[in-house]
């Protein structure tokens, strides 16, 4: 078993992977802007390997680009598949080459998650993760029914809130949690149990509500993976979120692993993150911390709707800011600029993320202004 961490290996391992294909691969994929991995692709089907990709129905602002994808992807010799629009999202990010090596990612083959963000990525020749594998994107390609044989391996709707949570349960010592929101109560419900019960719990990212343990945001790269690391001894590496969307009405993918190699990697990337993140943490007096969770997320979600109220006059010049930026882009680079359809995708997809980055960075620097408030 090896660990994929980005930024820092960059494409380079999943493009080695799809040269390396003999007979098949097989991707499943939500989003997709990066050339080159389209074009190892293309290179794989053009030397005789069948390959098989999985898109989604949809994803969010971004339905045009996959349906070009398919058209390229189809001209290129590649078979092409559509999920069914049974789920809210098709989320997973997997690729089984030669049904011998199987790649789960938290991160979506995307210039910006590749390259800007935090993701991870395991790589298994394990026969039970395989044979999983391979029956998930079967199921998924002909639109029947998973029904999921092995725990570890962690699919939306089908075993995840179970096995999650299960996980969850079972910390003892520690609980190291990489996830950008934390929001469905049962479980904010077991973490806050677990916290009580003596077990350090850390997260790296955003929980919607005030919580005995820490939190942290990542500092200086845009969080992307959900990980949850227990007792240093195992963990979960995937694509869905510890949300009741995530966990209940999407399709995600993700792994348990044990490997020693695999999970120090995971440890010691954690513990870097953490001390280089803000010094700031979330918590609630102690005699608080009975308080139900549909209370505090109830008054999580009164600050938000203030913050935002407070922060959307502040970012109105934002627009005119983009309008400025890219003016100054067309003039260096030529009008023709404007005519590449790539470009302007690829340049819809950065403003719609740094303006979300943006509207983020605003709402959490409100919460933080706003006074503690204890329950009830």
């Amino acid at each position: 078993m090896r660990l994929i961490i980005e930024p820092a290996d960059g494409v380079a391992p999943l493009l080695s992977a799809i040269k390396r294909a003999k007979k098949s691969v097989e991707i499943a994929i939500f989003r997709l802007d990066r050339k080159d991995v389209e074009m190892a692709l293309g290179a794989a089907a053009a030397r005789g390997v069948r390959v098989t990709a999985l898109i989604a129905f949809a994803n969010r602002g971004g339905e045009r680009s996959l349906r070009q994808l398919e058209l390229r992807f189809l001209e290129a010799g590649i078979t092409v598949v559509r999920t069914a629009d049974d789920l809210t999202r098709y989320h997973g990010k997997y690729i089984l080459i030669d049904r011998r090596v199987l790649y789960v990612l938290s991160f979506n083959f995307t210039r910006l998650d590749i390259d800007h963000s935090r993701g991870f990525g395991v790589v298994t020749n394990r026969p039970n993760c395989l044979q999983e594998a391979a029956k998930l994107f079967e199921a998924d390609c002909t639109r029947t029914r998973y029904a999921p044989k092995v725990e570890t391996f962690v699919v939306s709707p089908a075993n995840s809130r179970h096995v999650l949570g299960t996980f969850l349960k079972r910390a003892r010592k520690q609980l190291l949690i990489y996830d950008p929101r934390i929001s469905d109560k049962e479980m904010l419900r077991i973490l806050q149990e677990r916290a009580k019960a003596g077990v350090e719990v850390k997260v790296i990212g955003q929980v919607p509500a005030r919580t005995s343990f820490e939190v942290q945001k990542l500092a200086g790269t845009r969080l992307h993976t959900r990980t949850i690391i227990r007792d240093r001894r195992q963990a979960f590496v995937g694509s869905q979120s510890l949300r009741a969307a995530e966990l209940d009405s999407r399709r995600e993918v993700g792994l348990i692993l044990r490997d020693p190699k695999a999970l120090k990697k995971l440890i010691d990337t954690f513990e870097s993150d953490w001390t280089r993140t803000s010094t700031k943490s979330v918590s609630i007096p102690p005699d608080a911390v009975d308080a139900p969770v549909e209370e505090l997320t109830a008054a999580s979600t009164k600050e938000i709707a203030k913050a935002v109220a407070v922060f959307t006059k502040e970012l109105q010049p934002l627009a005119t800011t983009v309008k400025k930026a890219v003016g100054q882009a067309v003039i260096k680079a030529g009008d023709e600029v404007l005519h590449d359809k790539d470009v302007k995708v690829t340049m819809k997809q950065v403003v719609k993320e740094a303006v979300k980055e943006a509207v983020k960075e605003a709402v959490h620097a409100a919460r933080e202004a706003l006074p503690p408030r204890r329950a009830e």
